[in-house]
């Protein structure tokens, strides 16, 4: 229950507090929000909302104004930079690169960045999962009326193929990676991702717990990590995921995100050893006037 209210209290004082809001992520050995300010006088008014704040030297909207103008070259970035984000703890936008990389990623994005190497991220699809499209296969995500949303990549890199299981119902990928499949009748849909049912759609805080459910790895947990996150995929650039150090492999892509609450994330776009990547929960339900199931 801490972690949803820490949610609401963050979009809360993200507007409360405007050009002086320097983000917020759930400190899990305190259990609270901590809140970025960069006026040190709006201490009293984050800790009045229950959070606990800190002084920054960069608003939110300062950061996301740095990761837009990254975004905008994006074409232009070597094939070594394989995304960028915005570290809201230490404050900073973060460009991430393959190893051996850092100098090109520097020059790239210019000094005042931190520049991190990392495999490079993979969009996870592969032959054999939960439903198959042609010969590929993938993870079903959360449920909607009518049928389910999982990751746009399962349709943009398998050709023409329909699922199995319906037909697909809108897509997009590279920019975005979401997609939704129109169940046949007689399909029964649950409200439920693994175990845990469905109630809502709240975006969790950074730092917040999460869990998602993989038709390879199968039911793996962890925390969120950098949101609104741009990654370069082989196959195209995607804008405004979430991190997390959730374990996820080829086969789970489009699989749920969900707290242990019952708050819908998102599903399974892609990733490396160390990061899962999922695409936002709203963004698609918003894109296609979806309804979630819930229980």
């Amino acid at each position: 229950m801490k972690q949803e209210a820490a949610a609401t209290t963050e979009e809360a004082l993200r507007t409360a507090l405007g050009d002086t809001f320097g983000g917020a992520w759930f400190d899990m050995s305190a259990g609270r929000l901590v809140v970025g300010v960069t006026d040190v006088s709006k201490i009293a008014q984050a800790t009045a909302a229950g959070a606990s704040a800190r002084v920054v030297t960069r608003s939110a909207a300062q950061l996301d104004s740095q990761v837009a103008a990254l975004n905008a070259r994006e074409a232009s970035a070597p094939r070594s930079v394989t995304g960028w984000y915005v570290d809201t703890k230490a404050n900073e936008v973060v460009v991430t690169a393959l190893p051996g990389a850092t100098a090109a990623a520097k020059s790239f994005a210019g000094r005042d960045v931190r520049v991190v190497e990392a495999e490079a991220p993979q969009p996870f699809l592969r032959g054999g999962d939960a439903y198959t499209i042609g010969s590929s296969r993938c993870s079903v995500g959360l449920t909607v009326q009518g049928g389910f949303v999982t990751a746009g990549h399962c349709d943009a890199l398998t050709g023409s193929a329909q699922p199995n299981v319906g037909t697909w119902g809108g897509s997009s990928f590279p920019g975005n990676d979401y997609a939704w499949v129109r169940t046949r009748t007689g399909i029964a849909l649950s409200p439920q991702v693994g175990s845990v049912t469905v109630k809502g759609s709240t975006a969790a805080a950074t730092g917040a717990a999460v869990c998602k459910a993989g038709s390879t790895t199968g039911w793996t947990c962890g925390t969120v990590g950098a949101k609104n996150q741009t990654v370069r995929y082989p196959q195209g650039t995607v804008s405004g995921l979430t991190a997390t150090n959730v374990l996820c492999q080829p086969g789970d892509s489009g699989g749920g995100f969900i707290t242990n609450a019952g708050q819908g994330q998102g599903v399974v776009s892609g990733g490396n050893t160390a990061t899962c990547y999922f695409q936002p929960l709203g963004e698609i339900l918003s894109a296609f006037g979806l309804s979630l199931l819930r229980g």
